[in-house]
């Protein structure tokens, strides 16, 4: 009889920074039969997936991984992991915060209070009055709208950095995605456009979101921005671009596309 564990990969999180090991390949998610760390009492550990054909497991920690003694591993914050990681194991690293963030604010019934039953990977379940509570997702829009040979680009009051991006905000009860980029581009710099074509959508970890892509053609309008969500926002051409997001974002997928002659 084979008693050997399986090697899973180790998904440890505390609050939004991810463990991660040095190797001579360069930083990877641990891997192991046994968790890197010890699971504290009453944690759930989730399966999240699999990853390079390791089922993925994620937990959270109360406190940070101290990597200061020698160590190989090490805490990083999960934007940051992106430097990083390979991109397969940055993605699992996502999905695995989402989870652990819908596990931490789920625990008891939003509609009586009586603490929840996991029932399934991604759904608890209340035993007093029976509602079933799945991982909350925020849909988001962002859009790139060009002016002739120029590019609308901003810079929102809670961007993390000086770097100038595109028109985002959320999708609101009752509208389509097509009607809330109208209203944000709207309420944000009062310009109105047209010709609103679907770019592509990404997961947006930070904390549960998925952000919904276009692109759109500038119709008219001088900008007027709105003073509590943005601070600057101005038409670039390609040769006069400022600071740009990184690269792990669509926003920045939507200005590399305008900048290859994509979109």
């Amino acid at each position: 009889m084979n008693t050997e564990k399986e090697t899973c990969a180790w998904f440890v999180f505390c609050n939004n920074q991810v463990l991660i090991e040095k190797r001579p390949d360069g930083y990877r998610i641990p891997c192991s039969p046994e968790p890197p760390v010890k699971i504290p009492a009453g944690n759930t550990v989730h399966t999240i997936g699999t990853t390079e054909g390791k089922t993925a497991k994620a937990f959270a920690v109360p406190v940070p991984v101290d990597g200061n003694d020698g160590s190989p591993r090490m805490m990083k914050d999960l934007r940051a992991s992106f430097d990083v990681l390979p991109l397969e194991e940055y993605k699992m690293a996502g999905k695995a915060s989402q989870i652990l963030t819908w596990d931490k604010n789920s625990r008891f019934c939003p509609a009586c209070g009586v603490p929840t039953i996991q029932t399934g990977p991604i759904v608890k379940k209340c035993p007093e009055c029976h509602q079933e509570i799945y991982p909350r997702i925020s849909p988001a829009i962002i859009v790139l709208i060009k002016k002739e040979d120029s590019i609308l680009l901003v810079h929102a009051r809670n961007f993390r950095g000086t770097f100038k991006g595109l028109v985002a905000g959320f999708l609101e009860p009752g509208e389509t995605l097509e009607q809330c980029v109208c209203r944000e581009v709207w309420e944000e710099t009062h310009l109105h456009i047209k010709n609103l074509k679907y770019f592509d959508s990404q997961p947006w970890p930070y904390p549960s979101g998925i952000m919904i892509g276009y692109t759109a053609e500038y119709e008219s309008g001088t900008i007027k921005l709105q003073d509590e969500e943005l601070n600057a926002g101005a038409f670039y051409d390609r040769h006069h671009l400022p600071e740009l997001p990184q690269k792990l974002s669509i926003a920045r997928r939507l200005i590399d596309a305008w900048l290859d002659g994509k979109v």
